[in-house]
């Protein structure tokens, strides 16, 4: 039944929200008996042009609804159509037998599909999960618009008003001072927001492709390093790692004394090994 009146109600797109607002206007608004005779051809015979008459006259109630949620930053247009759904939901579960009319039983269903719309909106990261904090979330916004931050004889009446918590009530006020940030930086060429990937991470660093890439690097030098001094002698391959790759780095002086040579042939032997190991190095 929903999908079918869906495609029968007035379309309501982003930037023409006055023309729907015109179109609802000119449907003319049922009275009781035509509401109750349409309701009964619905029920009864499962009439569904009948719904879709009556969701048709009932769409100002809920663009009347709406407007009382559009300081969430979310688009009325969505806010609307969120509403309209709570209504097509109303109408299909309305029990003539409760003997009132249905924009009384509707207003608690609009209502409730336009708060989970905005729950799921309004941040990126849920703010109200529990009954307590959805009742906090709509009516703790109201409030601090004329009190602004709240002291402890404020909390404690908000909670004793709204029957939760007191800490409940500090910390929603803490969640609702917070507000979404983009991770990357935003802006144009004049004027650049950065977000927090400039801070939180170490840049290239941390780029999983510099880090495979480098510890590639880092292994094939590491086995270019074994072959080259894999092909040095014994004398001069503990001269290169006594000189250049030990904690305790050796001076030319101590290794001419362990070896009982000139300083002058430590250097000359150092030097010869560089040249054996070049090619090994450079392959990696």
């Amino acid at each position: 039944m929903t999908e079918m009146v869906v495609n029968q109600l007035p379309i309501l797109r982003t930037g023409s929200l006055q023309e729907y607002l015109d179109s609802i206007q000119r449907i003319p608004i049922l009275t009781k008996d035509e509401e109750t005779d349409l309701f009964l051809r619905f029920q009864e015979h499962g009439d569904v042009e009948c719904a879709r008459k009556i969701v048709l006259s009932h769409l100002r109630y809920v663009v009347y609804i709406a407007r009382g949620y559009a300081g969430y930053g979310l688009p009325l247009e969505d806010i609307i159509q969120q509403g309209n759904v709570g209504l097509m939901k109303s109408v299909k579960k309305f029990d003539l037998k409760h003997d009132v009319r249905l924009v009384s039983f509707a207003v608690h269903w609009i209502k409730a599909e336009i708060h989970e719309f905005i729950l799921k909106n309004w941040k990126i990261v849920k703010i109200a999960t529990t009954k307590a904090q959805r009742k906090l979330f709509f009516n703790l916004r109201k409030a601090k618009a004329r009190l602004g931050w709240f002291s402890a004889d404020e909390v404690e009446k908000v909670a004793g008003d709204l029957g939760v918590k007191p800490h409940e009530v500090v910390e929603m006020e803490a969640r609702l001072a917070n507000f979404d940030e983009s991770f990357e930086p935003v802006g144009d060429d004049d004027e650049v927001f950065y977000g927090p990937s400039a801070y939180m991470t170490l840049g290239e660093q941390e780029d999983p492709a510099f880090v495979a890439a480098n510890d590639e690097i880092a292994a094939q030098m590491h086995e270019g390093l074994g072959e080259a001094l894999a092909s040095l002698d014994d004398r001069a391959r503990d001269i290169v790692v006594s000189r250049w790759l030990s904690d305790e780095k050796a001076s030319l002086k101590d290794l001419s004394l362990r070896y009982g040579v000139s300083i002058e042939r430590i250097r000359q032997v150092e030097v010869k090994a560089f040249e054996t190991m070049q090619p090994y190095i450079a392959a990696a």
